[in-house]
């Protein structure tokens, strides 16, 4: 194991890990599986992360960095808002060549009753939300929200993070155990609400 627990490695990118909170608690959701993610340990011994924490551990691996870097981890990214506006600013103002993407569960303006996509302009390039099912009983089965409306509330941020011009990406994860989502559906909301779509098949690894 490494104690990268905040920065680690996963196909070639680098991955930023800010939180074990959620307000989902899916299915399938790989820190039910196992500890770590490619020797990587994503349990956090607390919860009070600093960017200079984050910046600390990315310039220690700065001879990994790729073209593009992921806030994603075992908790929900957004929940540290302004963690990833602070850290987006250094990596954008340090290495402006470099994507930054956010893996979020899209319910981010209905935690801080606000539209916080505005903030991040200039800071993030890329979302990728997770839909996760066609109406709200499959995504409640799958997601387990601990958030009233959570489902409208996804489906409104991937809306308006397209609308504000991020590239946006709604992705369900398929093949897990018995839970059916319709495919085609969830495509077709997708466009409806501007973004691409993205089929994430079920790894027994979870990655």
């Amino acid at each position: 194991m490494t104690d990268y627990n905040l920065v680690y490695l996963l196909d070639g990118k680098i991955y930023i890990n800010l939180t074990n909170s959620c307000t989902n608690n899916c299915v399938f959701c790989i820190r039910s599986i196992k500890e770590d993610v490619v020797g990587a340990n994503l349990f956090l011994k607390n919860e009070n992360v600093k960017a200079s924490d984050v910046i600390n551990q990315l310039e220690a691996m700065k001879d990994k960095l790729s073209s593009e870097i992921v806030f994603c981890g075992y908790g929900e990214p957004m929940l540290k808002l302004d963690v990833i506006k602070e850290t987006a600013k250094y990596i954008k103002e340090t290495y402006p060549n470099t994507t930054l993407r956010i893996n979020t569960n899209g319910h981010a303006n209905l935690i801080y009753k606000r539209n916080v996509l505005p903030e991040l302009k200039g800071l993030i390039d890329k979302f990728s939300i997770s839909l996760n099912g066609e109406n709200e009983k499959v995504y409640n089965d799958l997601s387990n929200p601990s958030v009233k409306g959570a489902y409208e509330a996804v489906k409104d941020f991937i809306r308006e993070a397209a609308k504000e011009g991020f590239d946006t990406t709604a992705t369900i994860v398929t093949g897990y155990k018995d839970y059916k989502v319709n495919k085609q559906e969830c495509i077709e909301i997708t466009k409806n609400l501007g973004a691409k779509f993205r089929e994430r098949p079920w790894l027994n690894n979870g990655y």
